[in-house]
């Protein structure tokens, strides 16, 4: 049984001893729990609780075998790659990124790490923003999800307090997001909003829209749409997500009989294959921070917008004259 203290960190701060514990030294969960309760483990030097809060500055003492205190070598296939990243913002906090439609956020099913937050940590890595050794339990993180078909904007944290923050405005739907989509077919309104419930089929990994009498489980939709050019019968319309479900952009709209350009789940894209759409033609290409409540610190990106410019996505050379 060895004795060591841990100093909380910038990084650190904010969260719960046993998520800390977890995270720090890879804790089994019962010994975790045991070993706070039996005061094995103190904050402070005195007794705390699994929830006890950390905050910087605070000593963690654990008394726990050798073993847990071994340092263990980062593997991370981030040391091997040459980072390729297409950068729309960057501060000290946060990192705004495009992602490429065929790039998967995190690792997948089929264990590649090539990856958007691989090449992530390769960048804060390679620039001294990350260093993992000087670190007990934070690493860099995406804060949202983008399909690996569908491209756009995604947020990285930097820092601890920029991940619980962000986490938190997209919980509350305090960012909001536009996307641009080509679709078959011209509707008939220039502008709407829909409704509707959604239900995921986990087995099929599709969706089911229905507009009255949904099914135990569904969930409400909304879709805001504007069209903003036509070509033949396509038109490319820019879509305003007032809820967040999966694959809702392109399951509500071949509900309405106007499926994504590409989208061979939701739609026949055998032509669209022959005219060289690889994917579905969508692309999350602006957002704006709309935090309310008390300031955070992230506060001075309150109001601000970000954007890909529209000739600059793929699909829309079919709308615009490039």
């Amino acid at each position: 049984m060895s004795m060591r203290e841990l100093i909380i960190k910038k990084n650190d701060a904010g969260q719960r001893l046993d998520k800390f514990i977890t995270k720090a030294l890879g804790l089994p969960t019962g010994l975790l729990y045991k070993a706070i309760r039996t005061k094995k483990i103190k904050v402070n030097r005195k007794r705390a609780e699994n929830n006890t809060l950390l905050a910087e500055g605070d000593t963690v003492q654990c008394f726990l075998p050798e073993e847990f205190f071994e340092k263990r070598t980062d593997e991370g296939s981030y040391l091997r790659i040459n980072p390729k990243l297409s950068v729309i913002y960057e501060d000290d906090n946060i990192l705004l990124l495009n992602k490429r439609p065929g790039v998967s956020v995190h690792e997948d099913e089929n264990g590649s790490t090539d990856t958007l937050i691989t090449h992530v940590l390769a960048y804060l890595y390679q620039k001294g923003e990350y260093l993992p050794d000087d670190e007990q339990s934070f690493t860099p993180a995406l804060c949202n999800r983008i399909d690996r078909n569908t491209g756009g904007i995604v947020i990285a944290a930097k820092t601890a307090e920029a991940l619980r923050v962000m986490n938190e405005k997209i919980k509350l739907r305090e960012i909001d997001k536009f996307y641009l989509a080509a679709i078959h077919g011209i509707p008939k309104k220039a502008e709407d909003t829909l409704y509707g419930y959604l239900i995921k089929d986990e087995k099929n990994n599709i969706v089911r829209v229905y507009d009255r009498n949904p099914p135990r489980g569904a969930k409400n939709i909304i879709t805001r749409y504007r069209v903003i050019a036509k070509n033949g019968d396509s038109a490319l319309i820019e879509v305003e997500l007032l809820t967040g479900r999966t694959h809702q952009i392109r399951a509500h709209m071949a509900h309405i009989g106007h499926p994504l350009v590409g989208d061979g789940k939701y739609g026949i894209n055998k032509s669209d294959r022959a005219r060289g759409y690889k994917y579905q033609a969508l692309y999350s290409y602006k957002l704006r921070f709309s935090f309310k409540g008390e300031p955070t610190a992230l506060e001075y990106l309150n109001g601000k917008e970000f954007s890909i410019p529209k000739d600059e996505i793929y699909f829309t050379k079919d709308f615009f004259k490039q």
